[in-house]
């Protein structure tokens, strides 16, 4: 399987994983910032809302486990930056109207 339709599934996966606070996908809210696949290994870098968030460890493990789930990947991981921090303008149109912002 060729990386970018490997990145397609990856970033589909992760569209199960939601910020516990927020009702959207990690993806839909702008979280993840990059994935990197080398030789089916997956390289996520992502934020969350606040790097105070208490379940970050959860996220992470939910993200790392739905990754894990796709066919072609052979491991993953999760890692956590904080810049450029996450703003509200990061969202989704999708993830926008959902929550009302619209």
């Amino acid at each position: 399987m060729a990386d970018n339709d490997l990145k397609e599934k990856v970033y589909e996966a992760l569209k199960q994983v939601y910020d516990p606070e927020i009702p959207v996908n990690v993806v839909d809210l702008g979280l993840v910032y990059d994935v990197i696949i080398e030789d089916g290994k997956v390289h996520v870098k992502m934020t969350l809302t606040s790097p105070a968030c208490p379940v970050a460890p959860q996220v992470a493990e939910d993200a790392r486990n739905k990754i894990l789930s796709v066919e072609g990947v052979k491991d993953a991981v999760v890692e956590f930056v904080w810049e450029p921090m996450w703003t509200p303008d990061m969202m989704s149109w999708e993830a926008k109207d959902q929550l009302g912002m619209l």
